[in-house]
């Protein structure tokens, strides 16, 4: 077994065991401090001035992360084998949180499920999404929560494990740098327009492909639950390009056509046209799909991991 399998099913047992480090340890929050410090101290007067900050804080960071990552993986081989795979699995893990994602929907379906809608936005909008949700009913929060569900495991977990398998450590590691700097900075207001737009336009590049392959695992997962596989593939070819982003609409209309469901954020989209109702038990109906769909997406990285050895 190569040292690459090691690392990565090592780094899957660490999330399922540990969840997330503390922040004092966690790449992802410094990665974050960086991010927050220049936003800080950018000049947001001069559209271009903006837009070439946000770009040197983007290039630099990654840069920055890619190295501190490829040094650190050299410096934990010369220590002992042992220590560079234990090691190596630990910041992998930093770059994917299965186990958090799991956890925060499972907090809000337990809101819903115990009748308190105001405690299920709240745990919406904390864990989850960046949109109001103090007006939304529990059939949107239900829906909110499942796209959630469906983006996050493109984004966070099928996209840093698919950089590490073409690039290493390194490259899980600067794929979440780019991930975390558009979420902080890919905003359409007057701050962060042309400040985050390198951001933006960096994600939506780097998620092209994982977002489209995240879309078939789930059609792969449905297909093993014998879920509604043929609506999962109408809904992602008729409603993938209803969302702003070019990426996320894959995800959710699979999702959407798999559960039966219409996945609406009012006045900007809406996936799907199934009649199912959306409630707490939809919530766990959709994380059985994505739990599944991880599965085949770490042995099917495994499998090629081995054979290119």
């Amino acid at each position: 077994m190569s040292d690459e399998v090691l690392i990565l099913l090592l780094a899957v047992a660490l999330d399922l065991i540990l969840g997330e480090p503390p922040n004092l340890l966690h790449p992802v929050v410094w990665m974050g401090r960086w991010i927050g410090w220049g936003e800080w101290h950018a000049p947001v007067s001069r559209p271009l001035g903006a837009f070439i900050y946000g770009l040197g804080i983007v290039l630099l960071g990654l840069y920055s992360v890619a190295l501190l990552a490829s040094l650190l993986s050299l410096m934990l081989k010369e220590i002992h084998t042992l220590t560079y795979l234990v090691g190596s699995a630990w910041l992998l893990k930093t770059s994917f949180a299965y186990r958090a994602l799991v956890r925060a929907a499972a907090d809000v379906r337990e809101a819903l499920c115990s009748g308190n809608l105001v405690e299920a936005r709240r745990r919406l909008s904390w864990h989850l999404v960046s949109r109001d949700t103090s007006q939304l009913d529990a059939s949107l929060v239900s829906a909110a929560t499942i796209e959630s569900v469906a983006e996050n495991f493109s984004d966070g977990i099928v996209a840093p494990l698919f950089y590490f398998a073409l690039f290493g450590l390194p490259g899980a590691l600067a794929y979440r740098f780019a991930n975390t700097a558009d979420a902080m900075l890919g905003y359409h207001d007057t701050r962060h327009e042309y400040l985050g737009k390198f951001a933006a336009w960096l994600d939506d590049v780097l998620c092209w492909v994982p977002a489209r392959i995240a879309a078939f695992l789930l059609l792969a997962a449905a297909a093993l639950v014998r879920a509604d596989v043929a609506n999962g593939w109408r809904i992602l070819w008729r409603d993938h390009a209803r969302t702003a982003s070019p990426n996320a609409g894959w995800p959710m209309s699979a999702m959407a056509g798999i559960l039966g469901v219409k996945l609406e954020k009012v006045g900007h989209y809406r996936l799907g046209d199934g009649s199912a109702e959306l409630d707490a038990h939809t919530i766990v109906r959709s994380l059985r799909i994505m739990r599944i769909a991880s599965v085949v997406h770490v042995l099917w990285l495994v499998l090629g991991l081995q054979a290119r050895t």
